[in-house]
């Protein structure tokens, strides 16, 4: 199908093509009942349950952390920038500070750690170097980080997902190779460098980082690659952020209702993230949620999978797009297979949002609430300038606590 062929089957892509904002809502979406689901909610409860197995082991082993363990971000009341960006909204406000996880300081803590301690354990039992009564702190030996050794685990990354396999991978002792895109950030690089990770760096995009990663992985039985594009232990990792912000919302003494739904608003890259965090909210808060992905202008690659039902057999260049975008994290040309089918009858929607605008809300951001976050993290905040419903608005911001302070003042001035 050619552009002219697109555009006339889809309308809405014109303007797509044309780099325009849009919001696209989804009609294939259905009620919570009539949903095949892939995952039950017991295999995301056994994915929560092997994170906490694991928590003693990563208090220990990121003491500087001062953190219990559990890896997990609160939620913010954000009043201020509400008023900034919509004095007219009629919803309350919050943001999921993902920017302050521990560790990897970027929502792909949840599913990039969870990935690397799930290989580990899965090594560690078929070698009968644990059982699952023991307290994992003993992973600190000197005996398990020789076994790890002898093993490699890499990744195909635009920065962040590379960060949190890079940190948790050389913590635990194994061999670490992070394949990064062009868009990859030089201080993500210099990090995982530090970190003892091998950094491979391309000058094509993220499609191809993956694929060169894969392909080498798959020349060493001992390599594990993490695929983002198709992993459902990076799905599961991200899930268990449902059965969390019930607690928290709950602690906060927010109920979610028919009455009072839950709005959630998630930037977006290649869908792997925002797809399970939407499958884990959505197998809490059924029809009582809607969940929204956000992308960049010149990236929107799970757009183009959604709107045309192709899945991952698209990419933005089918369009004449460029996939070019200072969000560094969202700057994906062709979305994940697995999330394009998980999310076909469960996302209400997708806006798209221009750079310009991440920038404006990363200062507003600073300068009404103090949060210092990427730009790819403020995607969300679109939400409120276009959804004004009643209910409880919840932004997920994706990354930002690891950012040096001289990159985050680039931000700050930066004029586009």
């Amino acid at each position: 199908m050619n552009k002219k062929e697109y555009v006339n089957e889809f309308p809405i892509l014109k303007n797509v093509m044309d780099l325009k904002e849009v919001k696209w809502i989804n009609d294939k979406k259905m009620k919570f009942d009539n949903l095949h689901l892939e995952i039950g909610i017991n295999e995301i409860v056994e994915a929560e349950k092997r994170l906490k197995r694991f928590a003693s082991y990563l208090k220990a082993a990121f003491s500087e952390e001062e953190f219990n363990g559990i890896i997990e971000s609160p939620i913010f009341k954000a009043d201020n920038i509400k008023r900034e960006l919509n004095k007219n909204f009629l919803g309350d406000l919050y943001i999921k500070r993902d920017d302050l996880l521990s560790i990897a300081g970027s929502v792909k803590a949840r599913g990039g750690i969870y990935e690397v301690l799930k290989h580990a354990e899965d090594l560690l039992i078929k070698n009968d170097l644990i059982s699952y009564k023991d307290d994992y702190k003993k992973i600190m030996d000197e005996e398990i980080r020789n076994f790890f050794s002898k093993y490699t685990i890499s990744v195909g990354s635009t920065g962040n997902l590379g960060l949190s396999i890079g940190i948790m991978g050389t913590k635990l002792g194994f061999n670490v190779e992070v394949h990064m895109s062009m868009d990859a950030k030089k201080w993500k690089k210099d990090l995982l460098r530090k970190n003892g990770a091998k950094v491979f760096e391309y000058e094509s995009d993220y499609s191809n980082a993956v694929k060169e990663g894969r392909k080498k992985a798959s020349q060493d039985p001992n390599n594990y690659f993490v695929d983002d594009e198709n992993s459902k232990n990076l799905f599961l990792g991200y899930a268990v952020a449902g059965l969390r912000l019930e607690k928290q919302l709950k602690e906060n003494n927010i109920e979610i209702s028919k009455e009072n739904k839950l709005f959630v608003y998630i930037p977006c890259g290649v869908g792997g993230g925002p797809s399970g965090i939407a499958y884990g909210l959505k197998l809490i808060y059924e029809d009582n949620v809607e969940i929204f992905f956000v992308e960049p202008t010149h990236s929107p690659c799970m757009l183009l999978s959604m709107v045309t039902g192709l899945g991952n057999k698209i990419q933005v260049s089918d369009l004449g797009i460029d996939n070019i975008t200072l969000a560094d994290g969202l700057a994906v040309g062709r979305a994940s297979a697995l999330a394009s089918r998980m999310m076909k009858n469960i996302l209400d929607g997708i806006y798209t949002v221009d750079d310009k605008k991440l920038f404006k809300y990363l200062k507003l951001l600073y300068i009404e609430e103090k949060i210092k976050i990427e730009p790819s993290a403020t995607a969300g905040l679109i939400g409120i300038d276009k959804n004004n419903v009643n209910g409880i608005h919840l932004v997920w911001s994706t990354g930002g606590k690891l950012v040096p302070e001289n990159e985050f003042l680039n931000y700050l001035s930066k004029k586009i």
